[in-house]
């Protein structure tokens, strides 16, 4: 059997109950959440209880998203599935860094609370959104942003589909420009302009909070969304980057197969990296495990290959 990698879930994915399932089931994760929600009381009570606008606002998705892509990881790893290497989207860079020993599972969650707590507030300020935009070819998208001052491509997702982040009030006629060209956009459920200069605000003041934390070089093998490669020493500059930069999806899953990885494991919420996995590798094998269920099927196959 080929390699085995572990996606984190990214912002967007989010939903009122998530990681209940797992904490109700696993010891490790209620002491990882038990731990989280001493260090920012109501972080639970949003994620099992929450409704969509709370968990949509970025100050919360981003702590709640954390735990909840990090407690799948640690039930996967202690039921004996050990990626070789592994790779976050966007904020599931955070908990994937965690997971490969960059900083502890309390240390990961301070992380989480201080960016998604600095990206909301630069979002408050220059009021954007994102979308995917699906049916074109990544030079069109990109050559209908250049007409816009404010319209940036910044996940680079699959073939035939690149998120763009753009101000509010650009947006709507960029929408028709991209209809009129045979595309279609796909607004998401995101608070902001992420990955975009709109964030550079952002940048400033994570990198001060980081600081405060230790971090070292991971020891296991995470794809960087800033270059598709394996982090190497200068995680914390890497880290920051990554906020006002583009996300490189498509090149880190092909970087990851190159390597030899033939099965990839979505640990989080939903299951929006297995489909693009489906897309980017259509060869490989794809999970997505969010739930018990989920997590003994995957136990399941993986035995029997």
């Amino acid at each position: 059997m080929g390699k085995i990698a572990f996606l984190f879930s990214g912002q967007g994915a989010q939903h009122p109950g998530m990681g209940k399932d797992l904490y109700d089931n696993y010891k490790e994760v209620a002491a990882l959440f038990d731990a989280a929600e001493a260090l920012r009381p109501g972080t639970l009570a949003q994620m099992f209880e929450g409704d969509e606008e709370t968990l949509r606002n970025t100050a919360n998705t981003q702590p709640c998203l954390y735990l909840a892509d990090l407690a799948a990881a640690l039930a996967m790893k202690n039921a004996g599935i050990v990626p070789d290497m592994v790779a976050g989207f966007s904020l599931g860079e955070i908990p994937a860094l965690a997971f490969a020993g960059a900083y502890t599972a309390e240390t990961g969650f301070q992380v989480a609370v201080a960016r998604g707590s600095h990206m909301a507030d630069a979002a408050a300020k220059a009021p954007a959104g994102m979308a995917a935009i699906v049916k074109l070819p990544n030079e069109t998208v990109e050559e209908l942003a250049s007409h816009y001052s404010n319209v940036y491509p910044v996940n680079y997702n699959c073939t035939g589909q690149l998120v763009v982040a753009g101000s509010t009030d650009e947006l709507p006629q960029f929408y028709e420009e991209v209809k009129a060209a045979g595309g279609r956009a796909l607004p998401l459920k995101v608070g902001g302009g992420f990955h975009s200069p709109f964030m550079t605000p952002a940048v400033a003041e994570f990198e001060k909070d980081l600081t405060q934390f230790e971090i070292q070089t991971p020891s296991l093998p995470i794809y960087a969304n800033l270059t598709a490669a394996p982090y190497g020493d200068n995680v914390r500059e890497t880290m920051c980057a990554q906020v006002n930069h583009p996300v490189l999806w498509e090149r880190i899953i092909l970087s990851m197969a190159e390597q030899g990885v033939t099965t990839f494991i979505e640990t989080g919420v939903g299951n929006t990296l297995q489909k693009l996995v489906d897309k980017i590798v259509p060869d490989a094998k794809s999970y997505a495990v969010e739930t018990k269920e989920q997590l003994e099927k995957v136990l399941a196959e993986l035995s029997n290959r």
